[in-house]
């Protein structure tokens, strides 16, 4: 009984998250209420707050429940050590992070949710730096890799690691914002590949 309790608390929260993800990204955050995201997924809003104290706990919910699956994914790549040259794990980490983005209508909802669909302001407005915090991590990894690289004698002569780095973090979430920003048939898609692979060839030495 306590083993089927448990495991239907965990199927309640999981499709509260899933419920939340849905009403964000067709309301907006500010306009969604958590007895809308109750009545999507069916249960009360006692139920809602057995789970969660809020409704930032559960935006972080919903946005971890991609992000961590999702950064383990690029992270494969970006700190691999198959790489003899740590530029190749920059970009193929870049190509595998939007190519899980097109693949993977959730993975993209979240993001658009992220980006375009939610108001720091607020209750919100005291979440702002957590809400950066994933950008923040991704910059520091990259940055270690161009600093493997520069070591390594394969990143570009007159290259300074860190400011490599940020220029790398802009261009991905200038992308990013472009993707999801643009209608879809516009083909921004199939050009980010290449895009990509040029954006790198350009630190390479």
């Amino acid at each position: 009984m306590v083993r089927k309790t448990k495991e239907e608390a965990e199927k309640t929260r999981k499709e509260l998250i899933e419920a939340a993800r849905r009403v964000f990204h067709q309301c907006g955050v500010s306009r969604s209420t958590l007895e809308k995201i109750a009545k999507d997924a069916g249960v009360t809003r006692g139920a809602v707050y057995w789970h969660f104290k809020d409704k930032a706990e559960l935006f972080f919910a919903m946005r971890e429940d991609v992000f961590i699956p999702m950064v383990e994914r690029t992270d494969s790549f970006l700190l691999s050590e198959a790489y003899e040259n740590p530029l190749d794990a920059i970009e193929a980490s870049l190509k595998e992070f939007f190519r899980v983005l097109d693949d993977c209508s959730i993975v993209r909802e979240v993001f658009e949710i992220m980006i375009s669909r939610c108001e720091y302001v607020d209750e919100f407005a005291s979440v702002q730096e957590e809400v950066g915090r994933p950008a923040q991590e991704f910059l520091s990894k990259i940055e270690r890799v161009y600093q493997r690289a520069a070591e390594k004698g394969m990143l570009r002569e007159g290259l300074d690691p860190h400011e490599t780095a940020r220029d790398t973090w802009a261009f991905t979430s200038g992308v990013l914002h472009l993707l999801l920003g643009c209608q879809m048939g516009q083909g921004l898609d199939q050009q980010i590949p290449r895009m990509i692979s040029t954006h790198m060839a350009l630190r390479r030495r």
